[in-house]
């Protein structure tokens, strides 16, 4: 199972005891993913779809609690395309219908149903307990999480503007920043902030969830801490061990040209010493002098060294190019 369905997974187990926050659940899974037929009688059905059996419990448990109505659930199966099935949900009776209608307040009182089932202004969701709710049955409706152990990102998606934008406004009085972004027919209210996505699941009342995923953040936090760190090691081993290699070739060239007998002694020690402990630390070279020099003092005599050397080339090279125009 999913991270993601296992989130609708505990929430289609969450019933809240408060009758206007179940039909502020029932009006977002209607809205998001639920839509009425009106015959030449004028009675009216309500029909949802989902792919998640969890949701469909859901919207059942809920309309029998709330209005005692029992809804009728078809699975279709579409084995020749291998998709999932779709679970659809039907209230066919017309009364019942209706009566679920006007107390989402999708119907009015001359029996008109919004543009695209618009919960917009909606007066069951001023409560906020009731707008808790209202995500939580969006969510289910028309919602995803992706895998945490990849990246966060939540996100719900409608096919009107309008939804989107009081899903937003709604997600803002928890002080939860969402944006909007279209993809194709849809407009996506998103959030990819961990920290956001944990404070939903609380929303939403998922506890079980927002632990497991407080634990993977923590997990996350702990692995990118430990990689920061080595790679600093590492990037501090490499400084230390190209610094070392300059200095090595610094003090043969100085052997070769003019011997380090001909040094002062300061310089000769260290010179020396570091011929003899190419892996060492300036720390480790300064302790090994007699009498000990601090790591200042060491790079000091071998900035000395590198200076001296590169003044040596120079010169060489100078007498070189000078041989070259004597023989032309």
């Amino acid at each position: 199972m999913s991270f993601s369905s296992g989130v609708k997974e505990e929430l289609s187990r969450q019933i809240s005891p408060a009758r206007h926050c179940r039909i502020a659940e029932i009006a977002a899974i209607i809205s998001l993913c639920g839509k009425v037929q009106i015959d030449e009688e004028e009675c009216y059905q309500i029909k949802i779809s989902t792919e998640n059996a969890a949701v469909a419990r859901k919207y059942f448990t809920l309309l029998k609690k709330t209005f005692n109505i029992n809804t009728d659930i078809l699975i279709r199966r579409n084995a020749y395309l291998k998709k999932n099935p779709t679970f659809m949900a039907a209230v066919s009776e017309n009364g019942d219908a209706r009566k679920i209608l006007l107390a989402t307040k999708l119907l009015d009182e001359h029996g008109e149903v919004g543009e695209n089932l618009s919960v917009v202004g909606n007066l069951v969701i001023q409560n906020p307990c009731c707008r808790r709710a209202f995500l939580r049955g969006a969510f289910l409706a028309a919602g995803s999480i992706s895998d945490p152990e990849k990246f966060y990102h939540y996100e719900i998606a409608s096919t009107a503007r309008a939804k989107a934008e009081q899903l937003q406004s709604i997600l803002a009085t928890f002080d939860v920043e969402a944006r909007i972004v279209q993809r194709k027919k849809y407009f996506v209210v998103y959030v990819k902030e961990g920290n956001q996505i944990v404070n939903l699941l609380n929303i939403m009342e998922a506890p079980v969830a927002l632990m497991e995923l407080e634990n993977i953040r923590i997990l996350k936090e702990m692995r990118g801490s430990v990689n920061r760190q080595v790679n600093c090691e590492t990037a501090n081993i490499n400084k230390t061990v190209s610094a070392a290699v300059k200095q090595i070739e610094d003090i043969r060239y100085i052997r070769e040209t003019i011997g380090l007998e001909k040094l002062q002694e300061s310089l000769y020690d260290i010179a020396k010493l570091r011929l003899e402990r190419p892996e060492a630390t300036l720390k480790e070279l300064g302790e090994a002098l007699d009498p000990p020099v601090g790591k200042s003092g060491v790079n000091h005599r071998l900035k000395k060294l590198s200076i001296l050397a590169d003044e040596l080339r120079e010169k060489r090279g100078s007498v070189s190019q000078q041989a070259d125009r004597l023989e032309e």
